[in-house]
């Protein structure tokens, strides 16, 4: 400790940053977030299963926007297979959701945030 309190270095720990320019930073980088996430929201991502049997339009919030199946493969006989497809493809967009966000957030190293 100095002699007038506080801690050596100044700004308390900070190794004598500008408190200002480290407020200019966040502010710009969670404009830069939020844009990310704006431009993420307005995506769109595809995908399909059993051979593009079933295929399906999500949004980057994970909004279903369109789901397509082929004629051939509604089979009353068999609903659990259509159940199954149509369950991996809306996992798959998600998933693709999911990969782009990463990639998105991932230029953002802060700790504590994801």
């Amino acid at each position: 400790m100095s002699k007038r309190g506080g801690f050596p270095g100044g700004m308390g720990g900070f190794g004598g940053m500008n408190i200002n320019s480290l407020m200019k930073e966040a502010k710009k980088m969670q404009a830069d977030l939020e844009k990310s996430q704006t431009e993420l929201a307005a995506k769109e991502f595809e995908a399909s299963a059993g051979g593009g049997a079933v295929t399906v339009k999500v949004t980057g919030q994970k909004e279903i926007k369109e789901l397509k199946l082929q004629k051939d493969v509604v089979d009353p006989e068999d609903v659990e297979m259509l159940e199954d497809l149509i369950i991996t493809c809306i996992n798959q967009a998600f998933k693709q959701v999911d990969d782009a966000q990463a990639a998105s957030m991932g230029k953002y190293n802060i700790p504590g945030l994801m």
